[in-house]
């Protein structure tokens, strides 16, 4: 039965590239054999079939994606490749993205075999310089051949990182054990694994000090309150550790029975104040993200300095929540300063400031925090431009990019293979090679006009998203219109308006959505510019009257367009016309909003602290882009100064005089 499912999974894959494939030679019947070699290796390369790979290289030869096509073949032959081949390769290729590519596959593969010799003269020509586990082989080559006193910074790499990896927990624990790095560090990273509930972050970490002790760690993350009952626990040795795992883990299950067992006599005196602090700030930010008021009281049980940041950031978030501007002040003012810095940080501590009773020069300072963040970039620079009394504008239009401009552009051949890729099919290769090609960090990276001249090309092919996100990274100029196209006004709008939906909301969603990519689909199966899932569409149809639909037509463009605009604007209608609770419905269906709206009798938020508390991060950045991209879009439709918080109004519990509508939303 496992073979006859294996083999099955194979032929499903094989004909879903088949199909892929398929489609994007329909799409493309100008395609010169060679790059049909190419589609036919992309899908060699998905089924990792090394022979095919091989078998077709030569017939990709002359194509323009003819680097893919080496780079799939070598790369998937890449351990038993010669020294010469490869940096044929490199040398071949050299400036391109696909060189790049090849040489990070090399350098993990040179830092797994310990080759520091060889990976210290390829990492020096490393550009991309962006993979934090090339940048921990980097670190412990320094180790390795000079003894570089490296501990601070793979502390910082490692402790960073989400998932469990070979390169900074190798030279995590080389350095442990030979007393440079502290132990301590190891039971930071499964404390951060627990409260994040990263079983394999906290087991590696500990089996590093102590094999032994993985087996515990394991029955703690099964059944904490098991091991912190047993009456032994506190009599063995290393049992500090392990009981601040235990109670980690209890908080992120159930935060209101780990403030009752943290106060026990016994864990008060066994713990110190730092592993008791950090307890207290991980069942104040579990207790936070359940919007729990009572959040605030646990945190004041530890000490801000003795925490994680992210407990403090939460902190802040549950302050916002019950509008306690002091604490807000107070946890921001203990945020490192990288984070202090961010816009986020910066307006809601400027504004805890303007909320309390304060000195002129106190307040002036908080104003000049303020401007200094205020435009319109994003959420909180447009946020501090309302506070500052300067609604959204439109600026001038930069000066448009010049023939010479625009065929420097056209003739990058980055982008000419980034554009080539994703016309037949290979998005995926197409975006890494574009983004790529104009980032500002690689080989003395693109300036503004040249920036602008590649999203000019993006647009005037159509790819909509490269456009828009191109257009986003310039800083000196910036092009409104660009940066917000409006693909299919006519039908947008009108279906828009025809059903009483502000066209600037939809326009702002799709752009969050879908980036205007007809065929989008996400891992999830939702589909077309507005990324409707199947069942949603089919619910939606009826309850418009759409007549005649089946979910393949969620690929047609008005048909996308009429499905999602009409379940937006019966989700809008269920939450009485709130444009940030409809966004987080949009996203994460209409139970959590409703959740998160906080228990009746709580308080009533600002939309903007509303939003910043929601505990899906996902979500979050969600809301305050498309409420973000719908302020731009009203500014651009209408030619007159908009407001982002007067979009964003008031979040509170559900009301009796008020109550939701429509509660039987899929």
């Amino acid at each position: 039965m496992q073979l006859f499912r294996s083999i099955l999974a194979a032929l499903t894959l094989g004909g879903a590239l088949s199909l892929a494939t398929a489609s994007a030679r329909a799409q493309s019947n100008d395609l010169s054999r060679a790059d049909e070699a190419v589609l036919d290796m992309a899908q060699a390369y998905k089924q990792h079939d090394r022979k095919r790979l091989s078998n077709l290289l030569s017939a990709a030869k002359g194509s323009t994606l003819e680097h893919w096509a080496a780079y799939w073949e070598l790369s998937t032959r890449l351990d038993e490749a010669s020294k010469s081949e490869i940096e044929g390769f490199l040398s071949r290729y050299g400036g391109s993205y696909q060189e790049d590519r090849l040489r990070a596959d090399w350098l993990l593969q040179l830092g797994r075999n310990r080759e520091w010799a060889t990976f210290r003269q390829q990492f020096a020509q490393y550009r991309m310089g962006d993979d934090r586990a090339i940048q921990c082989y980097g670190l412990w080559s320094d180790w390795a051949t000079s003894r570089a006193d490296v501990a601070a910074a793979v502390q910082d790499l490692w402790l960073a990182q989400r998932e469990p990896d070979e390169a900074c927990a190798g030279i995590a624990e080389e350095l442990i054990n030979a007393k440079k790095l502290p132990a301590q560090a190891a039971w930071v990273r499964a404390r951060i694994g627990f409260e994040n509930d990263r079983l394999r972050m906290a087991t590696q970490a500990v089996g590093m000090l102590n094999d032994k002790w993985v087996k515990t760690v394991n029955a703690i993350y099964l059944n904490p309150g098991k091991y912190l009952n047993d009456k032994l626990t506190a009599l063995r040795p290393q049992t500090r550790e392990l009981v601040s795992l235990a109670l980690i883990r209890q908080a992120y299950l159930e935060p209101q029975e780990a403030a009752v067992e943290v106060e026990k006599l016994r864990w008060r005196a066994q713990l110190s104040s730092e592993e008791r602090s950090w307890i207290w700030g991980v069942i104040g930010k579990r207790a936070a993200q359940k919007g729990e008021p009572v959040a605030l009281d646990y945190y004041a049980k530890g000490r801000f300095d003795q925490m994680h940041e992210d407990h403090v950031v939460w902190a802040a978030r549950a302050a916002l929540r019950a509008s306690r501007w002091p604490q807000v002040q107070q946890a921001i003012a203990s945020l490192p300063q990288s984070l202090r810095n961010e816009p986020t940080w910066v307006y809601w501590h400027a504004r805890a400031v303007l909320a309390q009773a304060g000195g002129e020069a106190v307040r002036n300072q908080a104003l000049t925090d303020l401007q200094s963040i205020s435009g319109l970039r994003g959420f909180y620079e447009q946020l501090a431009a309302d506070e500052l009394g300067q609604r959204s504008t439109v600026p001038p239009r930069p000066a448009a990019p010049t023939p010479e401009e625009k065929e420097a552009a056209k003739q990058n051949p980055g982008l000419q293979r980034a554009l080539l890729a994703i016309r037949i099919g290979l998005r995926s290769e197409g975006v890494r090679e574009w983004n790529y090609s104009v980032n500002l960090h690689i080989k003395g990276g693109m300036d503004d006009r040249s920036l602008l001249a590649a999203a000019d090309l993006a647009c005037r092919a159509e790819v909509w998203d490269r456009c828009i996100n191109t257009s986003e990274r310039t800083k000196g100029v910036i092009d409104m219109e660009q940066r917000f196209p409006m693909p299919f006004k006519a039908a947008v709008v009108a279906r828009a308006q025809s059903i009483g939906l502000d066209p600037a909301y939809v326009y702002g969603l799709i752009r969050q959505e879908s980036r205007f990519i007809m065929d989008a689909k996400s891992g999830v199966g939702a589909s077309g510019l507005m990324q409707v899932m199947p069942a949603t569409a089919k619910w939606t149809a009826k309850k418009i009257g759409l007549a005649d639909f089946t979910p393949a037509k969620l690929s047609e463009r008005d048909t996308n367009i009429a499905i999602g605009t009409g379940y937006l604007k019966l989700v809008l209608d269920s939450f009485n016309g709130s444009m940030p609770l409809a966004a987080a419905a949009y996203n994460a269906g209409p139970s959590r909003p409703r959740a998160w709206r906080g228990a009746s009798g709580g308080p009533t938020m600002e939309g903007a602290a509303w939003a910043e508390s929601i505990p899906f991060h996902e979500t979050r950045d969600y809301v305050k882009k498309v409420l973000s991209n719908t302020t731009m879009y009203a500014t651009l439709l209408s030619g007159q100064p908009q407001s982002i918080k007067a979009r964003l109004g008031t979040v509170g519990p559900l009301d009796a005089a008020t109550p939701e509508q429509g509660l039987d939303l899929p």
